[in-house]
């Protein structure tokens, strides 16, 4: 497997071609990996890229104008796909997918996937990941995209431990999916925060799907109060939070469009918060994460 790596004066990023998956940040500074080792006994990835779907979509089957589509996979199929490489530097990286034979087998649009991992020129803490989604093809392109990072916690300190930050925010409301993986938005509870943070350990495994509450910023604390990992994503409509109770990290995923509310049969146009692309059109996408000493 193909690995790039951008390094600086603080942090060593490692990104794969497979999946233009960012698969390793090391913190040379406390000399310690941040981000989780896809042990496939608990969970195979670091930070997948979710596209064309986040999520699953209902009995593995959607619909484009009257034609089903076969998808079996959640999230789409951009992880398990090899990018190429267009462009390295030392502190910059673009990765390219373009729609195949076998992806139209599937999904129906023409695509071009570029992505971008940058080290921030000032704050040598600090990594963006900037997205570039093109419609190559004919017709309206219908498509979801997310990013999935799953973040280690501290050295000897367990995500029970350790709080999720909303700055700004007093309280904020989130639904969860079934154990299948498909949204109940019917059954919406209330987040209290304290002092902005709530304790996520309480509804391990459960997934914290927040939409349409504009959430700027996230951030894993410390136990003593302390930011672990920021980061920034205003322009997101809808933010996740998941862990999986076996392994020591906790995802923040910054998402547009979700896995489908159970029992969902309309057209794919029609679910919740999916983008929108004419033919020849671009959206640009950006979120950042800061790792803090």
């Amino acid at each position: 497997m193909d690995m790039h790596i951008l390094e600086n004066e603080i942090l060593k990023i490692a990104v794969a071609d497979a999946g233009a998956e960012l698969s390793s940040v090391y913190d040379k500074e406390n000399g310690l990996e941040r981000l989780w080792g896809a042990d496939p006994a608990v969970w195979n990835r670091h930070a997948p890229i979710l596209f064309p779907f986040v999520g699953r979509v209902y009995d593995k089957t959607y619909r484009v104008n009257g034609k089903e589509y076969s998808m079996k996979t959640q999230h789409g199929f951009a992880r398990d796909m090899d990018f190429q490489c267009t462009e390295e530097t030392a502190e910059s990286l673009c990765q390219v997918l373009t729609s195949t034979e076998a992806t139209r087998a599937i999904y129906p649009w023409d695509f071009r996937l570029q992505i971008r991992h940058r080290l921030d020129k000032e704050n040598p803490r600090l990594l963006h990941i900037e997205w570039d989604v093109t419609n190559t093809g004919e017709g309206t392109m219908v498509y979801s995209i997310g990013g999935h990072p799953g973040f280690l916690m501290p050295a000897g300190v367990q995500k029970e431990d350790c709080r999720i930050a909303f700055p700004g925010r007093e309280e904020l409301h989130y639904f969860g999916a079934n154990a299948a993986g498909f949204g109940l938005p019917g059954q919406q509870k209330t987040l209290p925060l304290e002092s902005g943070s709530a304790p996520y350990a309480e509804d391990i495994p459960e997934t914290w799907i927040f939409e349409g509450q504009h959430i700027d910023a996230v951030q894993i604390l410390r136990p003593e109060g302390s930011p672990w990992v920021s980061m920034e994503c205003g322009e997101f409509p809808i933010l996740a939070v998941w862990a999986n109770p076996v392994g020591p990290f906790v995802c923040l995923e910054p998402w547009f469009g979700r896995c489908d509310d159970e029992g969902f049969a309309g057209d794919v146009s029609e679910k919740p918060y999916v983008e929108k692309l004419g033919p020849g059109e671009t959206k640009h996408i950006t979120y950042s994460i800061e790792f803090h000493r």
